[in-house]
């Protein structure tokens, strides 16, 4: 089995995938993997199945060695990341050899980054998932976060896939300011009108320091109930927006509890979340109220846009070039004359086989 070692754990590193589907009803969490899109996309770079494990680092990336050829993508929030001491590109595919070293560092923008490798991270599955849930300790590597001299047992794949890249027009801004678009309810109705009214105020609210995987404390305008805040507790959306009886909103994030008693005014919509899950402390939010309607239309564009960036890596390849000191390894094929037709015009080019 070939491995990683955890040269440096970074700040917050953890094993995540898409979390455990379908257990809250038996009080497991989700967790998973904060930002869909940065995570969805960082397994396309490899080739993977788009559901495999990978590692989410926050604020500050770890700082990983190879033991064994294998390729990676880093996607999401800019933590420069750098092969052996050298920088290289985010949402592009690599090729690593034993003994290579991957390192990120502070993040520049954004607030996690998403580190795939071309195969398996070998952690047991719970729950059909090895998504790791920190408040419990369960789940990932040993249900705790990376910490220096670790080492990650990795199943690399049959074909190294790297080279492939996301064009640029994909790559999402993050910003530290932003529109949030919400469906109000399901207990809109225990607010007053002007309550509601300043929760959709372009005063809008900052994310405080009591943010987490769990949840984000919002600070600024208190919203008025009509009576009181708590409920018979039921089911915890990622992206509901809970309002307990100080007034400031709270919204639950991947690590959420299963249920809640506090009202909820609103859902921040899925496709937002990505977002969402990049912004840190002291960020503003400002929330738009949308109908469920226009929610499922922008799912769907969301979900035709993923299809399109999945189809346009899979054709994508980076022309590779090869360090002089490595040159004498290259193997270099005889030169083949190809006819190639664009257009109707027919050209004769000179091929070679570079392995």
């Amino acid at each position: 089995m070939s491995s990683i070692k955890v040269k440096k754990g970074g700040f917050l590193t953890t094993v995540q995938d898409l979390g455990r589907i379908g257990y809250q009803k038996f009080g497991m969490p989700v967790a998973g993997a904060m930002d869909n899109f940065s995570y969805r996309v960082a397994n396309f770079l490899v080739g993977n199945k788009e559901n495999e494990a990978v590692l989410e680092a926050t604020l500050l990336g770890p700082e990983l060695e190879f033991d064994c050829d294998i390729s990676f993508a880093v996607t999401g929030a800019n933590m420069k990341p750098a092969l052996n001491g050298k920088e290289i590109s985010m949402w592009e595919s690599y090729k690593a050899t034993k003994g290579d070293t991957l390192s990120l560092g502070v993040v520049t923008s954004g607030l996690r980054a998403y580190i795939a490798f071309s195969g398996s991270i070998e952690v047991p599955l719970l729950n059909n998932s090895k998504s790791t849930y920190l408040k419990t300790g369960i789940g990932g590597f040993k249900g705790r976060k990376l910490m220096n001299y670790d080492e990650l047992e990795i199943k690399v794949s049959d074909k190294i896939v790297y080279g492939k890249f996301m064009e640029p027009k994909y790559i999402p801004e993050f910003k530290r300011k932003g529109n949030v678009r919400v469906v109000l309810g399901p207990q809109d109705d225990y607010f007053t009108e002007e309550g509601i009214n300043t929760f959709l105020s372009t005063d809008g609210y900052k994310i405080t320091k009591e943010a987490d995987r769990m949840g984000y404390r919002l600070g600024g305008k208190t919203i008025k109930h009509i009576e009181k805040a708590d409920i018979i507790s039921d089911g915890a959306l990622f992206g509901s927006v809970q309002v307990p009886a100080n007034g400031l909103p709270i919204i639950l994030m991947a690590d959420r509890q299963t249920a809640g008693g506090y009202t909820k005014i609103a859902t921040v919509i899925s496709t937002d979340l990505p977002m969402l899950s990049q912004m840190g402390e002291g960020s503003e939010l400002v929330f738009e109220k949308i109908t469920l309607e226009e929610a499922h239309k922008l799912y769907k564009e969301y979900e035709q846009k993923l299809s399109e960036i999945k189809a346009q890596i899979a054709n994508s390849q980076r022309v590779i070039e090869v360090p002089v000191e490595k040159a004498e390894y290259v193997n270099i094929g005889p030169v083949r004359k190809m006819n190639i037709v664009i257009n109707g015009v027919n050209y004769v080019v000179d091929v070679q086989e570079v392995q």
